[in-house]
């Protein structure tokens, strides 16, 4: 037993003699093992080539071998211990700290630098982020995976592709260089340098980029966007754009999850379909719904053929009208006739066929239909003889006698107003024929009125609510009365109808037109300016107001001009002289660009200043009349056409009662009317005074 037990000590001695001399052994290796060196883990045979007194090795089949942290796998390969460098061929795995993965078929390995050349299907991967191309670098210090003859990057869903690419495994940034493309589901990216973080998929833009997401693009030089979220944050004059519209800023920050943009700084918004432009230092954008909200000295440009009209205010929106949006309360079209074109004779419909219909519609609007309809019937029809009589007798004729030596008709009416009244004296026959032409010109447009008040109720002779009789005799009356076709084009047209509010310091400008209110409303189904509180408008020398304006625009142009409630138009004859005109309801007509003629309904009043050929006042005339017409030559007021009843008073002008020369809610505003569209946009100041300092130089000792 003693010697047994002796027998296990010597033999426990040998092998705790062993483990410490293994032990020490290894320890010595790891302090000797810089991280260079190579080292062969597993193979199934070893070759041993020579080849010009260059000595390899071989390994054949399933090869494994372990630099440092990093473990290769291959089918062969050959190692230079002299140089410290392999190549490997077949099912290459490189595994970096279990953190990179690199695959190829082939690789060129120098164990001294530690830089990995991968080729022939090479692909880079840390398990989220794949990366492959024809070839493959990989720095195994720095940590660098590098590709110059192009190659992609595949994150989740996103693939980004370009010529050149440098990657930073321990940042997770990729560096993309010369023609980047990014594509992913719901949008592309282009540029030609790109910064991408694979962890936050946030894209640094460095160069000038653009971005498709199939309806707006994206133009930029500078900025970031979160490739997963759609949020972006563009600086240096960013761009986006779709079909219709265009947004530039000094810097843009967007969401697309939510469609929202907003713009800072000398911010542009084009609407390429409206020709209309909205410039601003802020705004706010819903992409999706197509709304734009415009603050801080907005600017809004709408391009005519002819003309352009700017407006501003302090604050602008606009937006695409739909069945959610606003309702506005209908021009007063619908309840007012208008005269307007100049039909034929034969075109006069039946005095009692109009009143017909003006039964037939809702009472207020009946009551104005027909007391419109017998003003402008009786005037039309019974007073275009006699505004030609009364005219004043030609140069050179004797006193009683008119043209030709014909006598002419005395008035019905000898001591009230005549309907028709002369700026200036006509004392040329050329000049009585010129009145004689324009006074026919007047007959003809008021006899269309009726035409105008028969097209509104043609919209209603299918309407059940009406009468058999009448739906009858509108469907017999034909082309006759209901002459112009339906306009369908309204129905084809899909174009997008959109509005524009303003609030606060209303200002507008066009060479034709200028005004100012608190508020507008503005839309593209019916081109109307709608002015509130307090508004003015002024054409030419002429101001016009009411408590609410209504201007129709065709092609960005002033076409006509409603004024309702205490409207009121005047215009400056001499200092502190003006012709003025007031009633319920005046409507204006503009041919190119300049009034051609307005129609006063209901209470009207006039004063009116008379002149001669040299400009001097010679009287002025106060009247009050049921209907009063105005007609413009270029743009400045002739004649002064009075219907129904007119009553006034006509003063030699030095015995004008002058306390009685202004009608109630007389303004003359010509201080709010803006003088240049430079002064909406806010670059034209009043250049201050220096300050007089003679008088202090002088009283120096």
């Amino acid at each position: 037993m003693q010697h047994l037990a002796k027998v296990g000590l010597i033999l426990a001695g040998i092998c705790l003699g062993s483990m410490f001399s293994a032990k020490a052994q290894d320890t010595l290796r790891q302090k000797t093992d810089t991280g260079k060196v190579i080292h062969i883990i597993d193979a199934e045979t070893l070759n041993v080539i020579t080849k010009n007194g260059v000595s390899l090795n071989r390994f054949i089949n399933h090869v494994i071998f372990r630099q440092g942290n990093t473990l290769f796998f291959c089918d062969s390969t050959f190692i230079d211990k002299a140089t410290n460098v392999l190549d490997a061929y077949g099912h290459i795995h490189i595994n970096q700290a279990d953190s990179i993965h690199i695959y190829g078929d082939y690789l060129h390995y120098e164990g001294e630098t530690r830089l990995a050349t991968m080729r022939d299907n090479a692909r880079l991967t840390d398990g989220k982020v794949t990366i492959s191309g024809p070839e493959l670098q990989y720095d195994m210090n720095a940590r660098i995976g590098t590709y110059t003859r192009g190659g992609k990057l595949v994150n989740g869903s996103s693939v980004l592709t370009s010529q050149e690419a440098f990657y930073y495994a321990d940042t997770k940034d990729v560096y993309f260089k010369k023609n980047v493309l990014l594509v992913d589901p719901e949008y592309t990216l282009t540029t030609d340098t790109l910064l991408y973080n694979t962890i936050s998929k946030v894209a640094t833009i460095v160069a000038p980029t653009t971005i498709n997401d199939g309806k707006t693009i994206m133009y930029t030089t500078s900025g970031e966007y979160n490739t997963e979220t759609g949020e972006g944050n563009f600086d240096s004059r960013p761009t986006i754009e779709d079909s219709a519209t265009t947004i530039t800023a000094d810097r843009i920050i967007m969401d697309k999850r939510t469609g929202m943009a907003y713009a800072y700084g000398n911010m542009v918004y084009r609407d390429t379909a409206q020709h209309m432009s909205l410039l601003s230092n802020y705004g706010t954008v819903n992409q999706t719904k197509k709304t734009i909200l415009a603050t801080q000295h907005p600017l809004m440009i709408l391009e005519g053929k002819t003309d352009t009209m700017y407006l501003s205010a302090d604050t602008l929106y606009s937006a695409i009208l739909g069945k959610d949006s606003i309702n506005v309360r209908k021009p007063l079209k619908d309840t007012i006739p208008i005269v307007k074109e100049k039909p034929a004779e034969k075109e006069m419909p039946d005095l009692a066929k109009a009143d017909s219909i003006a039964k037939a519609l809702p009472d207020s609007t009946a009551k104005a239909l027909s007391d419109s309809i017998q003003s402008v019937v009786k005037a039309g029809v019974d007073s275009i003889p006699a505004i030609a009589q009364q005219l004043p007798a030609p140069g050179g004729l004797p006193p009683g006698k008119g043209p030709g030596g014909k006598p002419p008709v005395p008035p019905t009416q000898p001591n009230r107003n005549p309907p028709f009244l002369n700026t200036k004296s006509d004392t040329t026959a050329r000049k009585f024929q010129e009145s004689l032409q324009k006074a026919n010109g007047i007959a003809d447009r008021e006899r269309d009125s009726l035409i105008n008040v028969v097209d509104t109720a043609k919209l209603a002779k299918v309407n059940p609510a009406l009468p058999k009789d009448i739906r009858d005799s509108l469907v017999k009356a034909g082309p006759d009365v209901l002459h112009q076709k339906p306009d369908t084009s309204k129905a084809k047209d899909t174009t997008e109808i959109r509005y524009i509010m303003a609030w606060h310091n209303v200002k507008i400008y066009s060479d034709s037109l200028q005004g100012v209110a608190d508020s507008v409303y503005y839309s593209t189904k019916d081109s109307i300016f709608r002015f509130y509180r307090n508004p003015v408008l002024w054409a030419n020398s002429t101001q016009l107001s009411g408590d609410t304006i209504h201007l129709y625009t065709k092609n960005q142009t002033a076409d006509k001009i409603y004024l309702t409630q205490n409207s009121l138009i005047v215009k400056e004859v001499s200092e502190d002289l003006y012709d003025q005109i007031k009633g319920n309801f005046i409507t204006g007509y503009f041919i190119n660009q300049s009034l051609d003629w307005m129609h006063v309904d209901g209470n009207a009043e006039s004063i009116y200043y008379v002149q001669d050929d040299d400009g001097s006042i010679i009287s002025v005339n106060k009247t009050l009349s049921g209907v009063i017409n105005m007609y413009f030559i270029e743009g400045q007021l002739h004649h002064v056409n009075f219907i129904k009843d007119p009553e006034g008073t006509m003063y030699p002008f030095g015995q004008r009662p002058i306390d009685q020369m202004k009608l109630p809610n007389f303004k003359w505003e010509i201080k709010r009317r803006p003088k240049s569209k430079y002064e909406l946009i806010g670059g034209v100041k009043e250049k201050e005074q220096a300050p007089d300092t003679t008088t202090e130089a002088t009283s120096l000792p």
